[in-house]
């Protein structure tokens, strides 16, 4: 009887410099860089407590080129702890650590095993009768469906597929090694280890095809637990993977809904009561937190009137339910009340009112994204893709809207 657990993890990007982040908060910025080593830390703390036989990473360890040497001195230092304690580690690059992107190197335990750039080549573990399969990134952009070359299952072993790919599904991911289900399915293997997706996904149980998603939320885009999966495996059958969560700093989108509010008091008890969820999932990880406000409230006028209020009022009612937390923005996404006639019609000149629209403008908002597109276009590629800007129009419009209505609401009389 064969049993035993390994570990499947992927999407370190270890050594992010967070540079979009860092032109809004470089405190925050700083911190996620360190809670980035941390959760690898953590990552190997909980692969020794676990005994499992081997780690898989498929892909993307580090986020691109060192800065210098520190990055891989602190990966070294960890596999080698992994190696102390009888764990062997099979790498996959992807495209964010492709050979032709991070050319830095320093000598990694005897124990790692790294996938070749050149072709799919298969790794074996004979003692555990197991055969991993895999093909790393040689450059940044692969297109190619490298599956298609993968070598065949061996016969009465534990067949590994891994692969950091864009899985059909997945548009909003840059797609890079892109392939089906389907073509997963053939290769006639009992586990396939994905990188590239940063949430955990588990797309097929037969065979198992699983993305780990990242071990640490790098932006809003990203909420929730974030981790690795422990696998067991006995007589050649995997179990349902386990989730194993290590992230350190947790991100969380907060919607709460001020309809029929009249007065501010209310509303700060609201946004606090909305802000217990997410602070308790956080526990005691730094909270990162994005605040959107929705609902038709008479005090819409009034809490944009003065953003800086509004923001340090979220960010004390944040504070009273939470010991570290961090809101990242507050959106809103508020309605005013429509104004009545004397008939109970509708009041539709309402200058305000009409100036409230104009987000939703599809000439409007094409011009803003002509000008995202310059703006981003001037930017260094790195931040470029990390501030994502085209992604935020919603928010970057509403945020604009609020700022006109918030002005002109201040010079009423």
């Amino acid at each position: 009887m064969t049993k035993f657990t390994f570990l499947h993890a992927a999407d370190l990007h270890l050594g992010s410099p967070f540079l979009g982040l860092s032109l809004k908060d470089e405190e925050l910025a700083r911190r996620l860089t360190l809670a980035s080593r941390d959760v690898f830390t953590a990552l190997v703390d909980a692969a020794i407590a676990e005994q499992v036989a081997f780690m898989v990473i498929a892909g993307d360890i580090y986020d691109g080129e060192w800065k210098d040497a520190s990055i891989g001195l602190f990966f070294n230092r960890q596999l080698a702890r992994l190696e102390r304690a009888g764990i062997r580690v099979i790498l996959l690059k992807g495209n964010h650590d492709a050979e032709s992107v991070v050319t830095k190197a320093v000598a990694l335990p005897a124990s790692v095993r790294e996938f070749s750039t050149r072709a799919a080549k298969t790794i074996r573990l004979d003692d555990l009768r197991v055969a991993l399969h895999g093909r790393s990134f040689p450059e940044r952009a692969v297109g190619e469906n490298y599956v298609r070359g993968y070598p065949a299952a061996v016969p009465g072993w534990f067949n590994i597929g891994v692969l950091h790919t864009s899985c059909s599904g997945y548009a909003a991911h840059a797609s890079y090694a892109p392939c089906t289900l389907q073509d997963l399915a053939t290769r006639g293997y009992q586990y396939w280890a994905l990188g590239h997706v940063h949430a955990y996904e588990v797309l097929c149980t037969d065979p198992y095809v699983v993305y780990p998603g990242n071990i640490q939320g790098r932006s809003i885009r990203e909420t929730g637990a974030k981790g690795a999966v422990l696998v067991d495996v006995e007589d050649g059958i995997a179990s349902e993977p386990r989730r194993l969560i290590v992230d350190k700093a947790r991100w969380a989108l907060a919607r709460i809904d001020l309809t029929g509010l009249a007065d501010q008091d209310d509303a700060w008890r609201r946004i606090e009561e909305g802000l217990k969820a997410a602070a308790a999932q956080a526990r005691e990880r730094l909270l990162i937190a994005r605040v959107e406000l929705t609902g038709e409230t008479a005090l819409r006028r009034g809490l944009l009137a003065d953003p800086q209020r509004l923001r340090d009022e979220v960010q004390a009612a944040a504070d009273r339910c939470h010991d570290d937390v961090v809101i990242e923005r507050v959106v809103s996404r508020l309605r005013e009340p429509r104004a009545k006639g004397a008939a109970g019609e509708a009041l539709l000149l309402d200058p305000i009112s009409l100036i409230a629209g104009l987000e939703h403008d599809p000439a409007v908002r094409a011009q803003a994204r002509e000008l995202l597109a310059l703006i981003v276009g001037k930017l260094p590629a790195d931040v470029g893709e990390e501030l994502a800007l085209a992604d935020d129009l919603d928010v970057l419009m509403e945020e604009a809207a609020s700022l006109v209505l918030g002005r002109l609401t201040a010079k009423e009389p």
